[in-house]
């Protein structure tokens, strides 16, 4: 599936802002759950849904499930090319992210991974 990525495809996928907000907000977290990534974006859960759908049928982010939580998170075996163009694009970025970044923040009652997935 990865072998698939290149240039175009990725640039594609991340062609679209919420898209694109998503997959800097996951590689700066590490991991995030569909409510924070709702919280963050301001938008409804279908739509976050729909895009998270993408990006995975994309090969960029990976999922896992745990209870009533699911995960996403950058797909572990990404070429180290796409990493570094995330990392540049979020080291460039931060006033753009800026208000998601204050939004999950912000959030109440996030998933507490420890306990979730101990």
């Amino acid at each position: 599936m990865i072998e698939h990525l290149t240039p175009t495809v990725v640039f594609k996928c991340l062609a679209d802002e919420t898209r694109a907000r998503i997959t800097l907000l996951v590689a700066r977290e590490g991991e995030l759950c569909v409510c924070e990534l709702t919280c963050a974006l301001d938008e409804i859960q279908p739509k976050v849904s729909r895009h998270l759908a993408q990006l995975r049928s994309c090969g960029l982010l990976a999922d896992r499930r745990q209870g009533q939580w699911v995960y996403y998170r950058l797909h572990p075996h990404l070429p180290d090319w796409v990493h570094q163009v995330l990392q540049t694009v979020l080291g460039a970025n931060k006033n753009w992210l800026a208000p998601d970044s204050q939004r999950l923040e912000a959030m109440r009652n996030r998933p507490d991974r420890t306990a979730v997935c101990g």
